[in-house]
């Protein structure tokens, strides 16, 4: 059996949830404002030691091989491949309508 209930008692419902909830959080925060905390001294931090800076590799020089020059493909010729040329074709023109003229009352 399905239940129907009204649509007003929902959002009755909602309102006063939500004016509960904003109540506590109220008087939290005003709680919050009236409590004093101690006054913790900062921690020093403990003195690391230097790190010593190591000195950079040096590599040596590696020389460039020499690589022999390729021979260039050839390619045959292509003949050169012309479009056909296609008809022109006459729009012909068409009157541009006119009004009517109207009687003036």
């Amino acid at each position: 059996m399905a239940y129907h209930h009204n649509p007003c008692f929902f959002l009755l419902l909602l309102i006063a949830l939500s004016l509960a909830s904003n109540y506590v959080i109220q008087a939290e925060a005003r709680h919050l404002l009236e409590i004093t905390l101690p006054e913790l001294p900062k921690p020093e931090l403990p003195h690391l030691p230097e790190i010593p800076i190591l000195p950079k590799p040096e590599f040596p020089q590696i020389p460039k091989p020499e690589l022999p020059e390729l021979p260039k493909p050839e390619f045959p010729a292509f003949p050169k491949l012309e479009l056909p040329t296609l008809p022109k074709f006459e729009i012909p023109s068409v009157p541009k309508p006119e009004l009517p003229t109207l009687a003036k009352p």
